[in-house]
């Protein structure tokens, strides 16, 4: 069994994780960190766990009691975190920031997209969780870099439920601001651009073209729809060979020659990608929930890899409260 802890455990990302880890047959949640909300029920925040869940927040950090600690915490806090505890040498981490996505040689971290990294991950001591953006057009896009295949300029756009801006409440995130409405944000300098193009080159040691990536902000919850377009002269058939084939061994990748639509991935672990091909521009469409194939799913995964389970396990998933 293994036993886990939890930093940062209010979050949308945290309640999603503590939904999968209550139900893994080989996981026991030992604690869940939160300073702010110490000693309440876990469930005054994640209110869809009545039933699965009696922990209570703890502003504790027994890190000795533990085998796996998934940080949950913002960007720049698991840096701090890092920092200034020490961390018991049998520790495993999977962190969901992107404090350690680029790699360094300054840290211990793997880059955690399974789909990438199945075998470093296996034997990392350290994850760091990819982006919920990235990873959706990161796995659009793997399987072209596999075989060099990405010449020109690459277009995406991408639309994200308002979950993925996190708990704490903005002005683009109030109900009243999001609903029945549509709005683009940082276009050109998303902060998930350089693992995207990390990921490409580590598959294409050449590539060095542009990645002009349009973000949206969706008028829905949760999930994430990216359109990305590429040129290539590749046919149709070609295309869906190349991908059926680096997906092989992928459980949760699935390349689908009927058109897709996000609510075939909500509350699921699921990447569907599908292609289409007009002259010599190929559209590439892929789709993920957000908090679970762009968060905590993908983390659940990269701990059964860590710990040598079957990467499914727990991933098979009931309803989300939300």
């Amino acid at each position: 069994m293994i036993r886990v802890g939890i930093v940062g455990g209010a979050g949308y990302a945290a309640g999603e994780l503590i939904r999968l880890l209550v139900n893994h047959p080989e996981a026991k949640i030992v604690f869940v960190n939160s300073t702010s909300n110490a000693g309440n029920p876990v469930t005054d925040i994640h209110e869809g766990l009545y039933g699965d869940c009696d922990l209570t927040f703890t502003d504790s950090l027994p890190l000795d009691k533990i085998d796996c600690l998934f940080i949950c915490s913002g960007h720049g806090q698991s840096r701090v975190f890092m920092e200034s505890h020490k961390i018991p040498d049998n520790l495993k981490i999977v962190d969901f920031s992107q404090d350690y996505r680029l790699m360094s040689d300054s840290n211990d971290f793997i880059y955690g997209l399974p789909e990438l990294n199945r075998q470093a991950t296996s034997k990392a001591k350290y994850v760091a969780n990819p982006g919920c953006f990235a990873t959706c057009i990161q796995l659009g896009l793997l399987p072209l870099a596999k075989q060099s295949m990405l010449a020109g300029d690459i277009v995406v756009n991408a639309i994200t439920g308002s979950t993925g801006a996190g708990v704490k409440p903005a002005a683009t995130t109030h109900f009243s601001w999001r609903n029945d409405n549509l709005s683009i944000y940082k276009p050109f300098v998303h902060q998930h651009l350089p693992e995207i193009i990390q990921s490409l080159t580590q598959l294409q040691g050449d590539f060095h073209s542009e990645v002009d990536f349009i973000p949206f902000r969706g008028d829905f919850p949760r999930g994430i729809f990216a359109s990305t377009l590429v040129k290539s002269q590749a046919d149709i058939e070609e295309l869906y060979g190349i991908y059926t084939d680096y997906y092989a061994e992928s459980p949760f990748v699935h390349v689908v020659k009927k058109n897709i639509d996000l609510k075939q991935v909500i509350n699921t672990n699921k990447c569907l990608i599908h292609l289409e091909k007009h002259n010599d521009r190929l559209l590439i469409i892929s789709c993920i929930d957000n908090l679970l194939k762009g968060a905590s799913g993908t983390a659940v995964h990269n701990m059964n890899l860590m710990f040598n389970l079957d990467e499914t396990m727990g991933l098979r998933l009931k309803p989300s409260a939300f």
